[in-house]
């Protein structure tokens, strides 16, 4: 059986090293998993009811949402702004949690995260579990991923990730998760 997980990058810029843990992903899955980046939403403006209400959902806002309502799971792999979640996953979490068929709702998440701190991300992880619990996201727990010390886990020139451990981890993450999907879901 196949299962096909969504990719939603937290982080905007092209040579992050979250996106080089997305961009990671697809060679450390179990087999039958494959991965589809989300639609872009950095350029979403920010949430506004009034907006709303005047002009509807932004084809932006309802191609996201589109995306997470057709994957069977949904892995968000973000950086740390602020001891908290970016703004702009925020702001696209924001909109598609206005709408009626919301898209999180039963849905399986996953959550990673890389930083080149201590703490890899998990003040960002924390605040994102209660922001996706609050519209009844279907939260995978653990094994979880939180790639400290970034620097020195992926390659200087080609962002690949070389450190075996995080890999490892990875792979474990996506196994459980893949069992999870199944499980929430009756597949």
């Amino acid at each position: 059986m196949s299962l096909n997980v969504l990719t939603i990058c937290g982080s905007l810029r092209k040579n992050s090293y979250n996106a080089a843990l997305v961009r990671a992903l697809p060679a450390l899955a179990p087999d039958g998993m494959t991965f589809t980046p989300a639609p872009p939403f950095g350029t979403m403006s920010h949430y506004n009811h009034d907006d709303q209400d005047a002009t509807g959902f932004p084809a932006s806002v309802t191609a996201f949402a589109d995306a997470i309502r057709t994957a069977d799971g949904v892995v968000i792999v973000s950086p740390e702004y602020n001891w908290t979640i970016p703004g702009s996953l925020k702001n696209a979490i924001d909109w598609v949690s206005r709408m009626k068929d919301q898209p999180f709702r039963d849905k399986p998440v996953a959550l990673q995260s890389a930083s080149g701190a201590l703490l890899g991300g998990s003040r960002m992880q924390y605040h994102l579990r209660q922001c996706l619990t609050s519209i009844d996201a279907l939260l995978f727990g653990r094994p979880e991923v939180i790639v400290t010390f970034a620097p020195q886990k992926f390659d200087e020139k080609t962002l690949e990730l070389k450190d075996q451990a995080t890999k490892d981890m990875i792979k474990l993450q996506l196994e459980g998760f893949g069992k999870f999907i199944k499980k929430v879901s009756g597949k």
